[in-house]
């Protein structure tokens, strides 16, 4: 069906191109922004959000607040604004797909490949955190991979917008990742944000949610009575740093997450710099790799669709073979005035897993009388027994099956290397002495590890803060701290040249004192050199801006006597100047030669004319044949063309001379009566006077003059009149 903004113009700037796709709360198109020439993603919020002047006003102040959060991996704001009854967000265009089209073509991903993709999500969260924002709607619809590899989040500050301005009796977001917390009405943080992105790492683990259900109150119950179980479960040979990670950022209790974006950033880099090529790339079984197929009666409706992506949802060949996929939308599911209690009972079951050395294992926490854990669906058992959420049996036979793996391979390990018998039964007391050396010599090793990893370079400590120092404040920072450091050159925007960037490890990091830290030095923003401008047309020359990434400054008219209309004439900044992307470049265009006024020489003799007409700029012709002319003496100009007007410098003037009267033979009209001689002698051009004797009672021409001889057109002939 058409859509009724496609093709229109957006307050006097954004043209509607096509629609990408329609959410909860608005309808995504892609636009040209007349003023700057570039694409962008336009959002357009349905009628019942644009008629609410509070959210409005929200939004405005949210759309403001998210315009100064730049960050590499968060989708930019540009701009936001009403256009009558059309409330708009405008925000950059990123051309790709989101991870939910990747999730849906590949359904479980690697270890290797799910923590990149996570990785920068959560980076442009905590940059997000940093600044004050919580996103409230992580999911995988509102993450954007670009077609150059480029991965931002957006959404930032719609949500919140929602959120605020409408009734504390909505819950807003979608129900499949939606945090205990949001579900039941309290404040919302940054860890509410954690758990959406645990949510998500556990789906492109095993290629499905970790709870489902009939509707979305199910499912939102089974967020705050429920239990995330470990990946592995579906996943069998998943690391157990990655159960831990996912069920620490997924824990019901906001408490035992991670604290916000940066706290779980250094966890996660952390994994995967320690986990072994294999478990890496650990290859997703069969099931888990086809998606949930025919096990998931409801998959929360997801996301306002795709916001900046060209790309439509994809559906998995496996993930639904008996229902059609929905997009998954942001929802509003209201809740009634006297909500049900949900009432603890009796103390939460003891962790069925030890917890790890990181100290994040999630609790087991107790699902209440009246139900049971299998897997991941909550069943009613139909008893008062109060069972507790517990893993499924296969985790913990795959656990116990490879701790014994483990053993057995170490003991096989250990018969190899000890020998039958020994061939030479020694000296005791040289066995002693032997032994006596060996405790001493593990003594001493024991003493320098001890310092080595305590006080010596392999003790821990964590990296100072070094942004906006110069390079020696730098290196003394760090060489106080007991670390050595190497320096890297690179561009930057902001920082002035010459000044630490920053670090890798980034500043705060807690590591070994013998690991090197890369410094890098600011060499000042990027530079980039301008085109060629002059010489071609204003249509080319914003094209070589477009593709060089400048923008158009101010354009001037002048005239030019040689360059046509719409000639560049010149440029400021010049051409191969070198300067950052973005910036303005003013351009002289031409108007073509200027118009001069033609001087008028008529009656002018001959040569003064033509040195009028030279002296004005032009070329002055003289047409061959000359005219007589009554009024115009001989040799003079009796016309030109044009007579008046303008024209450009060099275009000819053409000029027509005078030959003077023509002479013409008066006849005699003596004796004839007066009104006839008048009326012949003006027919041939002379003018007639009139002289009555005696009144000129008889009317008859007594006399003439001149008479019978030839005078210039349009002389007196005098007729006297008796």
């Amino acid at each position: 069906m058409s859509d009724p903004l496609v093709g229109t113009l957006v307050d006097n700037r954004y043209a509607v191109r096509s629609k990408l796709a329609r959410g909860g709360m608005s309808t995504v198109y892609v636009a040209t922004d007349q003023r700057l020439e570039r694409d962008v993603a336009l959002k357009v919020l349905h009628p019942h959000l644009s008629a609410d002047e509070n959210f409005l006003g929200r939004l405005g102040r949210e759309a403001k607040a998210a315009a100064r959060l730049s960050h590499p991996h968060v989708v930019g704001v540009l701009d936001q604004g009403n256009d009558g009854r059309t409330a708009y967000l405008v925000m950059e265009y990123i051309k790709g797909h989101t991870l939910r089209d990747l999730i849906n073509d590949k359904g479980a991903l690697p270890p290797r490949l799910a923590l990149a993709l996570i990785d920068p999500v959560v980076e442009g969260l905590g940059a997000a955190h940093t600044a004050g924002f919580i996103h409230r709607d992580v999911k995988p619809e509102n993450v954007l991979i670009s077609d150059d590899g480029r991965i931002k989040i957006g959404d930032f500050g719609l949500a919140r917008a929602v959120t605020t301005a409408t009734s504390t009796g909505a819950l807003i977001g979608t129900v499949a990742y939606l945090s205990p917390e949001l579900v039941l009405g309290k404040p919302a943080d940054a860890r509410s944000d954690i758990y959406s992105v645990g949510i998500m790492l556990f789906e492109m683990l095993t290629g499905q949610q970790p709870f489902d259900g009939d509707v979305p109150i199910q499912v939102a119950y089974q967020h705050v009575n429920g239990t995330v179980g470990p990946p592995s479960a579906l996943v069998p040979g998943l690391a157990a740093e990655v159960d831990e990670l996912v069920q620490w950022c997924t824990s019901n209790d906001p408490e035992n997450r991670p604290v916000d974006g940066n706290a779980l950033l250094q966890e996660l880099r952390h994994i995967r710099t320690h986990l072994t090529d294999a478990e890496l790339d650990l290859h997703p079984p069969a099931a888990a790799a086809g998606g949930a197929a025919g096990t998931s009666h409801y998959h929360a409706p997801f996301q306002d669709h795709a916001p900046f992506q060209d790309v439509p949802p994809r559906r998995s060949p496996a993930a639904f073979d008996d229902t059609e996929y929905v997009p998954q939308h942001t929802e509003v599911i209201g809740r009634t005035n006297n909500p049900t209690t949900v009432m603890p009972y009796g103390k939460p079951a003891a962790p069925p897993y030890p917890p790890s050395q990181g100290g994040f294992t999630s609790a087991v926490r107790s699902a209440g009388p009246g139900s049971s854990v299998t897997g991941r669906a909550l069943t009613p058992t139909g008893d008062d027994s109060g069972q507790t959420w517990s893993p499924p049996p296969a985790v913990l036979g795959k656990r116990a099956q490879r701790k014994a793996d483990k053993e057995d391979e170490r003991a096989r390990v250990r018969a190899a290397a000890t020998p039958a018998r020994t061939l030479h039964e020694g000296n005791p007391r040289r066995r002693g002495i032997l032994w006596v050396i060996v405790l001493i010599l593990a003594a001493l090793l024991a003493t320098g590890a001890g310092w080595f990893f305590g006080m010596g370079p392999g003790a821990a400590a964590a990296i100072p803060s070094v942004a906006n120092k110069t390079v020696a404040q730098a290196q003394q920072l760090l060489d106080e701290a007991g670390f050595r450091s190497v320096t890297s050159d690179v561009f930057d925007d902001d920082v002035p040249s010459g000044l630490v960037v920053g670090s890798e490890p980034a500043s705060g990091t807690e590591v070994r004192k013998f690991q090197p830290v890369s410094l890098f030095v600011s060499k000042g923003p990027q530079l980039f050199p301008l085109p060629e401008l002059a010489g071609g047309t204003l249509a080319e020359a914003k094209n070589s801006l477009n593709a060089a990434e400048m923008a158009l400054g101010t354009v001037t008219e002048q005239f030019d006597e040689e360059a046509p209309a719409g000639t560049v004439l010149s440029q400021d900044p010049a051409a191969g100047t070198a300067v950052r992307h973005g910036t303005p470049v003013s351009l002289a265009v031409s108007k073509g030669p200027e118009p001069i006024p033609v001087p008028s020489v008529v009656g002018q003799d001959r040569d003064d004319a033509v040195d009028a007409i030279e002296a004005a700029g032009f070329l002055a012709e003289v047409a061959r044949e000359e005219v007589f002319s009554r009024d115009v003496p001989k040799g003079a100009v009796a016309g030109q063309a044009p007579a008046t007007g303008t024209l450009i410098r060099g275009d000819t003037v053409t000029l027509t001379i005078s030959k003077g009267p023509r002479m013409v033979e008066v006849p005699s009209y003596i004796g004839k009566q007066a009104a006839d001689a008048r009326k012949a002698l003006e027919s041939l051009g002379f003018q007639v006077r009139v002289n009555n004797i005696l009144g000129g009672f008889f009317g008859t021409v007594r006399d003439q003059d001149p008479v019978n001889r030839e005078v210039p057109e349009g002389s007196v002939i005098t007729l006297t009149v008796v």
